[in-house]
């Protein structure tokens, strides 16, 4: 069994490593798409990372298009004619929760109700070439991401567990149920402070009370002081802690955009020094 799950973590590596950057476009104004998918072309001469790109006009075509269809990367206008880019893009992670997320958008309005979406970055209109080649480089040294497992004790076995693929933790006794993204659940015999440390502290994981931890990629909502995920667990959360547990989930997010656009800053205050 341990050989079986290492020969599937090389199978990852070697279909996550790819030849060529996919990229959609989903935006209704047609400048746009055209202005967005000439600088993409031109990242991909420039740098000699190969590119392949599709431009959709609406969020519904988009969506019929994109079941199996690979995409390392989408950028999203939020204001569309007909279904938004918000809307698209929650049914999108449904489907897919590995492929980057850019959105595109006038405002920066919208980002409390786009946490959900797990953005990768927010690139406000007009855009620059600049821009579009900071936002690019960036996705390109996380694809592949390195990917963080723990070993953990589930029967007489021992399994290797992507922590990206841990939903929750649930103490029982002195074991811990495990829920992954696939459905499985392991029961292990170990403390959430043991689960906690194995983690090195990855800020991805929330106790949202006693015995239960979350992983916030995976949290849909937060609901009558309810902790909803995407695969349709619910977990209570501590009432006295809900502002504070719901307000480190946006956090986490936000954190995650502002670095990036640090990131940026501090890129392009380099190049005019």
């Amino acid at each position: 069994m341990i050989y079986f799950i290492e020969s599937l973590y090389w199978i990852f590596i070697e279909i996550e490593v790819k030849s060529v950057l996919k990229i959609a476009f989903v935006d209704d104004e047609q400048e746009c798409l055209h202005e967005i998918e000439r600088l993409c072309d031109s990242f991909g001469q420039d740098t000699g990372y190969p590119v392949e790109t599709s431009s959709f006009c609406s969020g519904e075509a988009f969506l019929e298009a994109f079941d199996n269809s690979g995409f390392d990367v989408v950028f999203m206008d939020i204001y569309m004619e007909g279904m938004n880019g918000i809307t698209a893009a929650l049914k999108m992670r449904r489907q897919d929760r590995h492929c980057l997320l850019v959105f595109l958008t006038s405002s920066m309005e919208f980002m409390p109700d786009a946490f959900s979406c797990h953005a990768f970055e927010y690139v406000t209109k007009p855009f620059s070439k600049e821009r579009i080649f900071a936002v690019l480089s960036d996705v390109v040294k996380v694809l592949p991401q390195e990917r963080k497992y723990m070993e953990l004790a589930a029967g007489r076995k021992t399994i290797r567990v992507f922590l990206d693929e841990i939903v929750s933790a649930v103490t029982d006794a002195h074991y811990l149920d495990l829920t992954l993204t696939d459905g499985e659940k392991l029961h292990c015999r170990m403390t959430m402070s043991s689960f906690m440390e194995k983690t090195g502290g990855d800020t991805r994981f929330l106790p949202v009370n006693k015995g239960i931890t979350v992983n916030i990629e995976y949290i849909l909502a937060f609901e009558k002081n309810c902790c909803i995920m995407e695969n349709g667990e619910k977990f209570p959360v501590r009432v006295r802690d809900s502002v504070k547990v719901e307000q480190m989930a946006r956090d986490y997010h936000f954190e995650k955009i502002r670095g990036h656009q640090a990131d940026f800053a501090s890129r392009r205050r380099r190049k005019e020094g």
